[in-house]
């Protein structure tokens, strides 16, 4: 049995079966690209049946790089961003808590991330944190050459050379990077670093069953094994062919249909604190994959009940251009009970009889009324539990229906152009070798705004 459920009930006023007919021609050309590998971008379709066929001398060299981690070191820093960030932060928080690190005890090795922004604050603040105790690194870039990974690696190198000298820096230092080429290929040789290989054929946004982000989940006690056999089972159901027989056809069938109609933007919402950065990791997934010639679906997120109190009254009653697809957790780890008290000061005796998480699921089942009857589409995705297997499934789920969505669109699902155009102006503001042309432009341009 599956361990996630797709629940298309909140569409039944917005989409007709017919519809859906319609739309099974360019379905099973979608289908067809991926499974021939024939479409744009077909060099980086390897994580379709990455997890099946992945490689068992990889995995041993995982956990093993893992363990020497945990037996060496109190603390494990992460550097990348994107897709060599979000995966691992994504799967820490769904499997054990966006509080592993103050939960962890004397025999876990805590995880920290950075190299995902360029703040100053944030890198000093997570340097306090780390204080004395021992740490590792695990840099991941592919090229090296990635601005908020490189800088992040040069000041964690820094303060490992500082306590540990240089040859025992090397020892506490493990580069995911490209097999054969780039800087961080060539420095890790030159130093003798332990490392992992990022996949040529698996973009940044897809990679998270890979190396990249494997090692940092294993050294947090995952149980990376199980993380791949769910996936590994999500590849029989989510490439069959019956639209009957696969949730993911129906969920990019049902994306196309509403954007067609008007509705172009999503927001991905939860019930689970949990599941904040499993939105994170998703919102890049879809932006990354689908915003292209002037086309896509805008990815948003929200956080209920939170979100409820700030910007729940826009989506009640707001512009009617959005969708909600809601991640619910069908069995939580622990439940509690509500406190019974005497008298009924605040007015919740009528709740003493239930648990917290029948109230929380019970507020997820009302808000899903309220904004269908709003005109706001619904669709939900059950997840069985928080476990491995179970991620590995919502993972898949996900990667495939972008990846079909994308071929709906007639774009490329795997390339990212756009994202260096950011780039380009920064290095020339930074006076980035190779960029002089384009310095000046920029700087003249920044003095225009100011005057």
């Amino acid at each position: 049995m599956n361990a996630i459920q797709f629940d298309s009930f909140g569409l039944r006023s917005f989409i007709k079966e017919h519809e859906y007919e319609e739309l099974a021609p360019q379905l099973k050309v979608a289908q067809t690209l991926l499974k021939e590998k024939s479409g744009a971008g077909a060099a980086y379709t390897d994580w379709i049946d990455w997890a099946s066929n992945f490689d068992g001398k990889c995995l041993a060299k995982i956990k093993q790089l893992a363990k020497k981690v945990q037996q060496q070191s109190r603390v494990l820093v992460v550097i990348g961003i994107g897709g060599s960030y979000l995966g691992a932060k994504m799967a820490l928080d769904f499997l054990k808590s966006p509080w592993y690190n103050d939960l962890a005890d004397d025999q876990e090795t805590k995880v920290y991330f950075a190299g995902n922004q360029l703040s100053a604050m944030a890198l000093n603040q997570l340097l306090q944190v780390i204080g004395d105790q021992d740490f590792s690194v695990n840099v991941i870039s592919k090229s090296g050459q990635t601005t908020e990974a490189a800088l992040a690696f040069r000041f964690f190198k820094d303060e490992l050379m500082k306590r540990y000298g240089q040859d025992g820096a090397a020892k506490r230092i493990i580069a995911t990077t490209d097999a054969s080429q780039g800087t961080l290929r060539q420095e890790t040789k030159a130093a003798s670093y332990d490392n992992l290989v990022v996949p040529s054929g698996i973009g940044g946004r897809f990679s998270v069953l890979t190396a990249v982000g494997l090692l940092p989940l294993a050294v947090a006690g995952v149980a990376i094994d199980e993380l791949l056999e769910g996936a590994a089972q999500a590849e029989k159901t989510y490439q069959k062919e019956s639209f009957t027989d696969n949730p993911a056809l129906q969920y990019a069938a049902s994306r196309r249909i509403l954007y067609d109609k008007g509705y172009t933007t999503e927001i991905l919402a939860n019930w689970e604190p949990s599941l904040q950065y499993f939105s994170e990791w998703w919102k890049q997934l879809m932006g990354e994959s689908e915003g292209k010639n002037r086309k896509g679906i805008y990815p948003s997120s929200a956080n209920y009940s939170t979100d409820l109190h700030s910007f729940g009254q826009y989506i009640q009653e707001g512009r009617r251009d959005l969708f909600e697809t809601v991640v619910r957790v069908d069995q939580i780890e622990s439940d509690l009970a509500i406190p019974k008290m005497v008298g009924d000061g605040d007015g919740l005796a009528y709740l003493e009889e239930k648990t917290l998480e029948e109230v929380n699921q019970t507020a997820a089942d009302g808000v899903a009324l309220a904004h269908i009857d709003g005109g706001v589409p619904n669709m939900a995705v059950y997840v069985a539990k928080q476990d491995e297997k179970s991620l590995g499934e919502l993972i898949y789920f996900f990667e495939m229906a972008v990846a079909i969505s994308g071929y709906l669109f007639a774009i490329n699902p795997f390339n990212q152009p756009g994202v260096e155009a950011y780039k380009t102006a920064m290095f020339a503001l930074l006076g980035k070798p190779g960029y002089e042309d384009e310095t000046e432009k920029y700087r003249a341009r920044l003095r225009h705004k100011r005057e």
